[in-house]
């Protein structure tokens, strides 16, 4: 399944990262310093139930 999530941030981001994680693939739609961040370092979500990282993200 391919989707893509407009506005990256955060919680854009958390859906992204799960779907991710359950083998969807995403694209992260971002603006300015936030998509060259997820470019280049990807996603690492941290939360009380553990960590999701999506590395490196598609980004545009």
């Amino acid at each position: 399944m391919r989707i893509a999530v407009i506005g990256a941030g955060g919680i854009g981001a958390i859906y992204g990262a799960s779907l991710a994680r359950a083998g969807a693939e995403v694209i992260f739609v971002a603006r300015g310093a936030h998509l060259e961040a997820i470019r280049e370092r990807g996603l690492k979500i941290e939360g009380d139930r553990g960590e999701i990282l999506v590395s490196p993200a598609q980004a545009t």
